[in-house]
């Protein structure tokens, strides 16, 4: 029997996330809304009240690892409840409900223990008096790292940096264990649940930053049950009569699905038992903010099909997702050109499906997600997948490092250490809203790029030091500029001349914020090399009226003395300083005249 994902108030599927379901359950709901017990008092006679609040996260650990330990979890909520002790949260909650609702996610998802310990943990250093040396000296290196990674800067410390500087902090963190980023979407996911309780200045503020960092992150790293209700819940609170009107018109449309999809659900089945294959069928709705980047305002007479999409969870190798999808199109019209495989070629965030458009009995068009069994956690959990199947090791630097399809983060590391605080959030927006097609080198290494970048994007992300010397391209077997866009598809071949070097107007066609930081980057050096040498060569004129040598000088070590002692920590710095004006030229000549 077809079965209907049913859908909560924000549009998403509901339902608990359990560790079962990422080992491979053939169906995989988003995260549902856990109800957490307030710390009280037991009524039962000798009831510990401490394993009395953490029964539902207790259930959700054990449902995914039977025989773990429970007792490093108690022991991080009670030292977690006893800091957080007399804190309230906005809706007058203990502060306690938010890291154990976090913890929860995380449970859900099929996360480890030291991952949930850590998510109680995760913002007592920051609010609180107690320090990550005593979380290392209480529980161990390992929690300390992820705690210390999803700790906000401090703003009187920071200033107006504090925002972008942790937001470094968290990738950097990320780039040694991964569970840094996951903890910290589950800790966006809460709050974004609870933001009705906060100013509704603050609302629209806080979740268009969602949308523009956290939910990127998301969807990069593969987790896209959490993305979707991240999504449904920023959009509520950034166009809540935007999200009204469209959950009204999703839910309507809804009331008609198995009517809609049963006669195409009915070929299907034929098709699919003609072509030996055994799959679980299901009418996926869309989120709603799917279906209101899709459909705008003109949600008057919304279909079926267009509120969802079937899916198709083959039992079976690849190739017997290849036989379903030819068993899709014998059954119903293909569209033209609206075949995407995500299997022999995966998403950046390890996706693998097939997708295709048909044509239903009725004449509507819809799409049809046909993936195995294997697949199905991952499309659902990405990177967590991995961690839950793999173990802490598969979170770590050198496995990122490893991962074809977490190249994008090794990219983003690449270039961030390299933007300043100004410009880090606006790059890293940038970086992760940019959609990605696939370009080829001439040994058919695939390369991720953003819809719009040129083959000096592509040189780029090959290697920094080819991007520096790109002077053309060869696309396709076809000589090409390098300001020439690359499509998906094409097979790009990169010219370099060893004298070559980024120029000014590069910056007019490099689309990728790695390619642009590090083209800036080369222009600021050279402009400092010139002025340096600028002010050196005045420096020389002035002291040879005065019978000094300034190579001498510099021989000696006397010029490098100089410029300690005026704050420069290289001679080049002082000598850029003249060109710019804020050293005096006479000023400076004194220093060498008179030492």
């Amino acid at each position: 029997m077809a079965t209907l994902d049913p859908v909560n108030s924000t549009g998403s599927a509901s339902g608990a996330l359990t560790g079962a379901a990422i080992r491979g359950a053939a169906t995989a709901p988003a995260p549902g809304r856990f109800r957490l017990p307030l710390r009280r008092r037991s009524t039962a006679a000798g009831r510990d009240p401490v394993r009395a609040a953490l029964a539902p996260l207790l259930a959700a650990h054990r449902a995914a690892y039977p025989g773990a330990d429970q007792a490093e979890l108690l022991r991080g909520y009670t030292v977690a409840e006893r800091l957080h002790r007399g804190e309230l949260r906005k809706s007058g909650a203990p502060y306690i409900t938010h890291p154990l609702a976090v913890a929860m996610i995380l449970a859900g998802m099929g996360m480890d223990t030291t991952t949930l310990v850590a998510a109680l943990l995760h913002d007592t250093v920051e609010d609180t008096p107690y320090t990550l040396g005593e979380v290392r000296a209480d529980f161990g290196e390992e929690i300390a790292v992820l705690v210390d990674g999803v700790t906000k800067l401090d703003g009187g410390r920071w200033g107006e940096r504090a925002e972008a500087e942790t937001f470094r902090k968290i990738v950097l963190s990320a780039a040694d264990d991964l569970r840094v980023l996951v903890i910290k979407l589950a800790d966006r996911l809460h709050n974004l649940r609870t933001l009705r309780y906060q100013p509704p200045h603050k609302w629209a503020r806080y979740a268009k930053a969602s949308h523009e960092l956290l939910v990127p992150f998301a969807e990069r790293l593969g987790i896209h049950v959490l993305k979707r209700e991240m999504d449904d819940l920023a959009f509520a609170a950034r166009s809540p009569d935007a999200h009204a009107a469209t959950g009204s018109a999703v839910r309507a449309a809804l009331r008609d699905a198995r009517r809609a999809f049963g006669p195409a659900m009915l070929r299907l089945r034929r098709s699919l038992a003609e072509h030996g294959v055994q799959a679980t069928m299901r009418i996926r709705p869309s989120h709603l903010y799917a279906v209101h980047q899709s459909f705008g305002g003109r949600l008057a007479g919304l279909r079926p099909c267009e509120a969802a999409r079937l899916l198709l969870v083959v039992d079976g190798a690849e190739r017997d997702c290849y036989i379903a999808l030819g068993a899709v199109h014998a059954a119903l019209h293909p569209v033209a050109g609206q075949v995407r495989d995500f299997i022999a070629t995966p998403k950046d965030n390890m996706y693998r499906s097939l997708h295709t458009r048909v044509i239903s009995p009725d004449g509507d068009p819809f799409e049809v997600i046909v993936r195995s069994r294997a697949m199905h956690p991952v499309a659902e959990y990405g990177i967590v997948a991995h961690i839950r199947d793999a173990g802490d090791d598969a979170a770590t630097v050198d496995a990122v490092a490893g991962r074809r399809d977490l190249v994008w983060l090794s990219r983003l590391l690449a270039w961030q250490s390299d933007a300043p605080s100004a410009d880090f959030l606006e790059s890293l927006r940038a970086d992760l809203a940019a959609g990605n097609i696939a370009a080829f080198t001439p040994r058919g290494e695939a390369v991720a790029l953003p819809a719009g970048a040129t083959a000096l994007d592509f040189a780029y992300a090959l290697e920094p030091f080819l991007g520096d010397r790109c002077i053309g391209a060869v696309v396709n077997g076809r000589l090409a500029p390098m300001s020439v866009q690359v499509r998906s598809g094409n097979v790009v071949e990169i010219l370099t001349d060893p004298a070559g070097r980024p120029s000014e107007d590069w910056l007019e066609f490099a689309v990728t914020v790695p390619a642009r930081v590090r083209i800036q980057q080369c222009l600021s050096l050279r402009r400092a090399e010139e002025a340096a040498e600028a002010g050196r060569r005045r420096l020389v004129q002035a002291l040879a009226g005065r019978r000094v040598d300034l190579l001498a000088v510099e021989a000696c070590g006397d010029s490098l003395a100089v410029a300690r002692a005026l704050g420069y920590g290289e001679i080049d710095e002082m000598y850029g300083a003249l060109t710019t004006g804020s050293l005096g030229l006479d000023d400076l000549v004194a220093r060498f005249v008179h030492p």
